[in-house]
């Protein structure tokens, strides 16, 4: 007890050294782009740079698809375009506003993440959905869970959305888990929604709510950033970003850019096949 007490009294002086910072100016909700220029970012007090020289900007009602081989600095893109790591150089801007221009609690309404690793906390699907806000309605959280197919999933459960989930929500599968995490990426509209491979626990009838959901983003004039590994996820992108090395090699339209990649490799593919032919043939 004693030293709880001296431990508070040190905190209270430490608190009374720092001045208060001024709340930012309330700035209109974005609803135009996003634009990325000259980022380079990495893990938060580590001064390690993982994304370097990114740039590009995407207008109301676009969707990314981010593909690279592993550890290029995908999620770690995804990371610094919401703000959760810092911005060494460069800025991102929602409607030319950079992140640290926005107060934290109004950014947080205007954008949705569905992290690689799902987490969710004790308590009910519902309170997960709507990020556990006091003030959240029914229809907000009914409108989140149609926006990403999953309100006959919920009605489902023993307790639909009142059904507690545990922690970590053990009590779900890992597909429902990553569908009740798109649900919370998707409440209250947000105008950038960020997805780090959020089909990677999915079966095809959660494939095609994920591509429904993107569309449905899109439609109401948001912006989805989509990490992805499977092909699957890329249906419903316009545009293609190609990371490597913590660099963006490659932007631009789906088609152009994936045809851009996807020849090297036929080419090495074709070239592979070619060589074990000739080797079987030597071999006979």
């Amino acid at each position: 007890l004693v030293a709880a007490r001296q431990s508070w009294q040190r905190l209270k002086e430490l608190l009374k050294a720092l001045p208060e910072a001024d709340a930012p100016l309330q700035l209109p909700d974005p609803h135009e782009r996003l634009t990325v220029e000259g980022l380079a970012s990495g893990p938060p007090a580590a001064q390690r740079l993982v994304v370097s020289d990114v740039n590009f900007t995407v207008r109301a009602g676009g969707a990314v698809g981010v593909i690279g081989p592993s550890a290029s600095g995908k999620s770690s893109l995804a990371r610094a375009i919401l703000g959760i790591w810092p911005a060494y150089r460069g800025s991102v801007r929602l409607d030319g506003a950079a992140l640290d221009q926005w107060d934290s609690d109004a950014l947080g309404k205007h954008v949705g993440y569905l992290p690689q690793d799902v987490e969710l906390f004790a308590g009910t699907i519902a309170q997960n959905i709507c990020r556990f806000a006091e003030d959240a309605t029914s229809e907000a959280i009914v409108a989140a869970a149609k926006a990403a197919r999953v309100n006959d999933l919920i009605l489902r459960l023993p307790n639909g959305y009142d059904t507690e989930i545990g922690d970590g929500g053990m009590t779900l599968s890992a597909g429902q888990r990553q569908r009740v995490a798109l649900a919370r990426a998707l409440y209250g509209d947000p105008f950038l929604v960020v997805l780090d491979e959020p089909n990677s626990n999915l079966d095809a009838e959660g494939e095609q709510a994920l591509s429904e959901a993107i569309m449905s983003v899109r439609s109401r004039g948001g912006i989805v950033i989509v990490v992805a590994h499977r092909p699957s996820a890329l249906a419903s992108v316009d545009l293609v970003l190609m990371m490597n090395e913590g660099r963006m090699q490659a932007f631009g339209p789906k088609e152009q850019v994936l045809g851009q990649v996807l020849r090297p490799q036929q080419v090495e593919r074709q070239n592979a096949l070619k060589v074990v032919a000739e080797g079987q043939e030597a071999k006979q």
